[in-house]
């Protein structure tokens, strides 16, 4: 029963890759890539392809809705980084993925996703993984036929991430259908959605027979969340949670991180959601938060955060 980092666009970079690896996630899985810009050779794509060989095991997830561009990008990312697996978006729910028929507007085109799917895994000699949604909205649910789809023509394991296209992140995941997917194909499937504590992991366990699980949301600011579930399972201990002064030394930490892999603008920037994230919940921590959001060093930012202490 494997728990993974789950692919989020702008947050599971190589910096938060390495720390969910160093808490304890089996595996890891990267921001989706563009794989008809790998094919154009852009160099912030090509980029977004390293690995460090302490976040291993890790996936490289890619996005895109031609079959031949899927499998030159999937031959390419091979290439360039050699990650243990390929995962395929067909579940990313934003406007400007699905307009261009990315991501989840592929659930709509079940033909094409299985060629877009069928192209990847004979262009690559590593496990290809999928992940999707239950379908589009709540009238085209259709995500035992993909993962049945998935299965035939070779996908080596399924993320059921349990909302529909319309929902976005809201409502309420529906782990019903994780659990009519698993009792319908014969490969692995992992549960996603609404995962945020050791209780949540082991109730979608129970509830779904799922082989694995990926958690997204719930690791935002909180990498421990892999250790405790990993203590649950294999000790049935439960750790307590990081004190206040924890969480800040590992924002620091993240942050030295970031920069030393982005530069100091781009990594200041790009880390204020996952300061606030860390942030969240301790007292007082409202006003940093806002002051945070014009940082420019490091210095700066370490000095705001020790005053919550």
């Amino acid at each position: 029963m494997g728990v993974f980092l789950a692919p989020m666009a702008g947050v599971t970079d190589l910096p938060f890759r390495k720390l969910a690896r160093e808490y304890g996630a089996d595996l890891v899985v990267s921001e989706m890539i563009s794989t008809q810009a790998l094919v154009f050779k852009n160099q912030r794509t090509l980029n977004m392809l390293t690995i460090d060989p302490q976040e291993r095991p890790v996936a490289i997830q890619l996005f895109g809705h031609k079959p031949e561009v899927m499998a030159e990008g999937a031959r390419i990312a091979v290439e360039q980084c050699q990650p243990e697996m390929i995962d395929l978006n067909f579940g990313c729910p934003t406007p400007k993925i699905v307009k261009n028929g990315d991501g989840a507007a592929l659930l709509r085109t079940p033909e094409l996703l299985t060629r877009v799917a069928d192209a990847v895994v004979r262009a690559v000699e590593i496990p290809v993984t999928a992940k999707i949604r239950l379908g589009w909205d709540e009238g085209s649910i259709n995500c035992v036929e993909i993962a049945q789809r998935l299965q035939d023509v070779g996908v080596h394991w399924i993320t059921i991430h349990a909302r529909t296209r319309s929902q976005f992140y809201s409502g309420k995941a529906n782990w019903d259908w994780i659990r009519k997917v698993k009792t319908n194909v014969r490969i692995p499937v992992v549960g996603n959605g609404d995962v945020f504590s050791i209780e949540d992991a082991q109730a979608m366990f129970e509830y779904t027979d799922c082989d694995h699980i990926a958690i997204g949301r719930g690791a935002q600011g909180n990498p421990w969340i892999f250790s405790q579930i990993k203590a649950w399972q294999e000790r049935g201990e439960r750790i307590s949670p990081p004190s206040y002064s924890e969480r800040i030394a590992l924002a620091l930490r993240h942050l030295r991180l970031k920069i030393d892999y982005d530069g100091v603008d781009k990594g200041i920037k790009e880390m204020r959601p996952h300061l606030a994230w860390y942030l969240k919940g301790i007292p007082h921590s409202a006003k940093v938060r806002g002051k945070l959001n014009t940082a420019e060093s490091y210095e700066e930012v370490e000095k705001l955060l020790q005053t919550i202490l």
